[in-house]
Formats: C-alpha cells, structure tokens, sequence
C-alpha cells in the first residue's frame, strides 16, 4: 500500500476522523499515533481515568458517520517548533508535544517546521497524505475493530496507551470479504489446529519459540524431509551433516557476527575461553566443507544439502506458533560453480521452486528481487560487484519468464536474492523462502577451485531453500489446508471403522497387511457408536475411513469414506484399495482436494 494510493488516503484520514469522535465524546483525552495500516487503522488515546471498552465502539462509530457526512475539508499548514509547542500544550496533547520536539532535534522536520493537518475542528500534527474531504470516505467500507493496549513508543517502561483498531476498505463487499476470510483464518489458525490435532506445543517451561513436535507433528515435517531429499538426489546434491554449535571466530570470519549478533543466542565460554555459538544459519559450515581439500572445475557444480537445526533470538513480541520461532530446522542447501554455471543452477533451482510450490498447491508466489541500498551499512562494500550481481539475477528471471518486482535495501549482506513471497489467508503477504546469489564468501573463506586453463578461481555460491524451515512452510500447510493432508503426508493415513464386534478379525487383518506395508493405520474399537467413530475421524482431519462391516468382511472389501469427499462413499475390494493407497502415497497424490479421483 503506497502513500499516492486512495485507500491509504481513506485509512489515513479515518484515523483522524475517528480520533475526531473520540476527542467530541471524550474531551480530556490525549492521542499518541493515528496511522494507517494494511488492513484498516489505529489511534492510541490516553483516556486517563475513564474506562473506555469494546461496548463503545458503536458510539465512536455513530459519531465518525456524522463527521464524514459534514463534507469536511482537510487541509495543510506549518508551524515552527516554538509555535506548534505551544498550540499543542494548549490542547493539552503532551504525547505530541514530546514527538514534535524529537522530530525538529533529529532534523527529521522539513526546515525546522512541523505539518498540521485540520478537518473541521479537529487538528493533529501529521504528514498527510488525506482525501480532500471527508466525504470520499466509502461510509460502509469501515468498521471500528477491536481495543487492545499498546505502550507509548512501544516502551513497556512508558505509559500504557488504549488502541482503537479500525477495518477500512474502499467498498462494502470488500470489508465483508476480509471479515469472512478473517473468520477462516481463525478457525484454521495453525496454533489453534497444532493443538487440537496434536501437531505441535509451545511450552513455558521449555521456553518462547521453542516448539514441541508431537508424534503426529513429527510425521509431517519427516514426509516433507523425505521427498525433499528424494528431490535433491536425483538432481545432484550431496547430504552433509554439521553441528549446531561453533567457535565465535567462525561468524567473524563470515561477517555474520557483525551483522546478526542481535539476532543470535548469548555466547558461551567454554574451553581456554573460547566462545561459542549455537548457529543461526548453516552456511559457514557448508564453506568448510567444500574448503576442506582443493577443488577442480570438473567437481563443479558442487552441491551440499542439509536440513540443519538453527537458532535466532527473535524478540519476544515476533513470536508467533510456527511462523517465527527461536529453533528451526531449515531446507538448506548450497551450491558452488563457475561463473558461466550460475544462471542454469539458478534456473534449476526456481524449477525447484515451481515443483515444491505446484504439488502443494500453495497458490501463485510472487517474486520480489531484493537488492542492496548502496546507502547503508549493512552491506559488503563493492558496488561494481552488487551491480554485477543484481544484474545476473535480473537476467536469469527474465530469462526464465518470472515476473517480479524489485526492492532495495531488502538483500542479504552478500548478495542479492530472490524472494518467494505468497500470500496468507488474510491476503498478507509473506516471505516463504529465498535464494540468494553469494559474491563474498568465497573470498572470505579462501574457496577455490582449478580452473581449466590451470589457473585458481573463486566460485560463486548460491543460497537456496525452496521449501523455507519445516515451522514455517508446515504453519502455512496447516492454514491452507485447513489441517487436512494429504494421504503420503497425513499423521494417520487410514481409520478403520468396525460396524460390530463380528467384524474386528477383518479389521485387525486389514490392519496388519497395512501395518507391514509401512501405512500409518488405527482401529477405531472403542465403545462409542458408529455415527461417533465416523464423526470422530472426520474431527481429526484422517484422510481415509474405511468402513467394515458384515457385507465388506463377505466381499473382503472396504467402504472408502475420503475426507475430501465425504458424501461420496466407494465400495472396493481390498487388494484394490491397498493398490490405490500405495499410488496416492508413491506418487505423494493431492487427495485432499476434491477434483482428485481415487
């Protein structure tokens, strides 16, 4: 959402026409920061002692209605520090105040003056942009949201504020859609579905963004493993093996010490001193490897696959379930090759891309070509390199018919990288998985190779991991999926559902001719009722109920219920249905959606 854009100029002025309502209903109160944001707005207010709840709302609402519906105009004036100081003291506005007077000491304000922006009596000192009047305002486009508290500059140490959140969009068919989709998104939150599908766990005791995979969890990250590795061996890469833990020096050596010290656990002083590191990212590891003894242009391309362990100190407040976590397991690889070899590995390597991303039917990606922002430090100091390098990455999209977009400041400290971002129920956008081309580490860690004219060269190196850490790309299944997998990935691949007692010597050998074929099956021989035992598989989300009673145990068949298809019973002689069953866990078949036969 760009500043230019009308909607942000309705979220923007929403902000201030509801801090308007607040301010008429509640005269005494003092306003921190009113901003638009992707889905709507917010303003926090200090209301001092009155207490001021979601049963409110509707009042605020009926309020901002009466505002948009006076046609105020919104228009721009400056003032110097002294001057705007003294207007907001006046207003009694102590927050604004005390912003004002950090903008203009950090040369933050234009010419040392600050904006206003007025609607009828209403007055905030604010950049802009607005409507040109409250009437643009689509009236049944916004809903006030929710309340929550939120400290002032985001400082536990300074007051607590009360947020207003508000909903906006430019028509009421959108707002009613994203509050439809917010509804699903909620029932399939993957913390709420982890739980009650017994996938993964949280635990206080074991610490923030430290899951616990459960049995059933396990299966699904050892699926996604599996095929991974099935993948990477039939297109050339070697599994290695390295430690979650490392001297300092490593990271000095890669610069990645410099870079992520923030982002990464405490050291720990072991031996003569020595600090080490649990590693936030595996590829100095890899760099040791291909270093270990001299390379030839005949070995190249040289590719190393791991699914490593590693460790971020992510803040406290980023938390959240899956999506970011402090301990990840990551579909981590890296590829050393000529100069002349690159934009083929990289293409290969989007095709990777586009086979993960098509079979798990995670929708349409969108690329974002993330480059370096000459004007920061964050990045190497080799400006021809970064243009080089950028610029063969550019050329391999193109090439490859992707279309993308680009953005500066958004690269690795090394190289520039592309992006997979996909989209959320919500419609927000997310990062899933990178990989990045590597102009830096090779000279860093003095990788080299012979050449075929006999001369020493460096290679370069590329980053992938199409299928992201296990925690995120399973956070994302979940939702999608709404906790329904596949047959080849599902934690129970068949329930057996016993009609009678008369029936259990048919199931128990159903179960162990599954059982031997390495197939993840139950019996369902509890005491509840039939109707329950059914109602109950389809709770968990298993993909497959075969139903067994007198008639299936006469026919030696099974009555196959899919969860994809629960109206649709099919009625299969046995030997037929472990046929099916070993095709759709062989061919990793999509059976949990509908358009799939059986």
């Amino acid at each position: 959402m760009k500043e230019a854009d009308q909607l942000y100029k309705i979220r923007h002025s929403l902000a201030h026409i509801m801090a308007q309502a607040v301010q008429d209903i509640y005269p005494n109160v003092k306003m921190g920061f009113g901003p638009p944001v992707d889905n709507g707005f917010y303003y926090d207010f200090d209301f001092g002692d009155v207490k001021v709840s979601e049963a409110d709302l509707k009042n605020i609402e009926k309020k901002m209605y009466k505002i948009i519906n006076q046609k105020q105009e919104f228009s721009i004036f400056y003032k110097p520090l002294d001057q705007a100081v003294e207007m907001l003291e006046k207003m009694g506005q102590n927050y604004k105040v005390e912003y004002a007077r950090e903008l203009v000491e950090t040369g933050q304000a234009e010419n040392g003056e600050l904006s206003f922006y007025q609607n009828g009596p209403f007055v905030d000192m604010c950049e802009g942009p607005h409507v040109v009047q409250t009437s643009e305002v689509p009236i049944k486009g916004f809903k006030l949201d929710r309340i929550s508290g939120s400290y002032w500059r985001g400082d536990e140490k300074r007051p607590m504020l009360t947020r207003i959140y508000g909903l906006a969009f430019e028509t009421e068919e959108e707002l009613k859609d994203y509050i439809r989709r917010r509804e699903l998104a909620m029932q399939r939150d993957h913390r709420k579905l982890g739980t009650e599908l017994e996938l993964f766990l949280i635990d206080d005791e074991v610490g923030s963004g430290l899951p616990l995979w459960l049995p059933k969890g396990n299966v699904i990250r050892a699926e996604l493993e599996k095929w991974a590795k099935e993948v990477e061996f039939k297109a050339g890469y070697h599994q290695v093996s390295t430690p979650s833990i490392t001297k300092s020096e490593l990271y000095y050596r890669s610069g990645h010490l410099p870079y992520y010290k923030e982002s990464m656990f405490p050291p720990m002083a072991l031996d003569d001193n020595n600090e080490y590191y649990l590693r936030p990212m595996n590829c100095p590891h890899h760099h040791k490897i291909y270093g270990f003894r001299p390379r030839s242009y005949r070995e190249l391309p040289f590719r190393l696959a791991e699914y490593g362990d590693m460790f971020r100190y992510e803040k406290h407040g980023s938390l959240s379930g899956l999506l970011r976590v402090r301990a990840m397991t990551l579909n981590d690889a890296h590829i050393y090759c000529e100069l002349d070899q690159v934009k083929d590995e990289f293409k290969n390597v989007i095709g990777l891309y586009r086979l993960y991303y098509d079979k798990l039917r995670l929708g349409n990606f969108r690329v974002r070509l993330s480059l370096h922002d000459p004007a920061s430090d964050k990045y190497v100091k080799n400006e021809d390199m970064w243009l080089f390098s950028e610029q063969i990455v550019r050329d391999i999209l193109n090439d490859a018919g992707v279309s993308f977009i680009e953005e500066a400041g958004e690269a690795a400290f090394y190289g520039p990288k592309m992006d997979i971002q996909i989209k959320n129920l919500l419609g927000r956008e997310e990062t899933v998985s990178t990989c990045q081309l590597d102009f830096v580490m090779a000279e860093r860690f003095d990788l080299e190779y012979s050449a075929k004219d006999g001369t020493l060269k460096r290679p370069y190196i590329i980053h992938r991991a199409p299928l992201s850490t296990h925690e995120r790309m399973i956070s994302f299944l979940i939702e999608f999926y709404g906790g329904a997998f596949p047959t080849w990935m599902s934690p129970v691949q068949v329930l057996l559902v016993p009609v009678n007692e008369d029936c259990m010597d048919y199931c128990n050998e159903i179960a162990n001719t599954l059982f031997e074929s390495e197939f993840r099956v139950e019996i369902d021989d509890s005491s509840d009722s039939f109707n329950k035992k059914i109602r109950k598989g389809t709770t968990q989300k298993i993909p497959n109920i075969w139903i067994i009673g007198n008639e299936e145990v006469s026919n030696r068949s099974v009555t196959w219920r899919r969860y994809a298809r629960q109206q649709n019973q099919l009625k299969v002689d046995f030997t037929s249905a472990v046929e099916k069953l070993q095709f759709m866990r062989s061919d990793r078949v999509m059976d949990n959606f509908d358009d799939v036969e059986i």
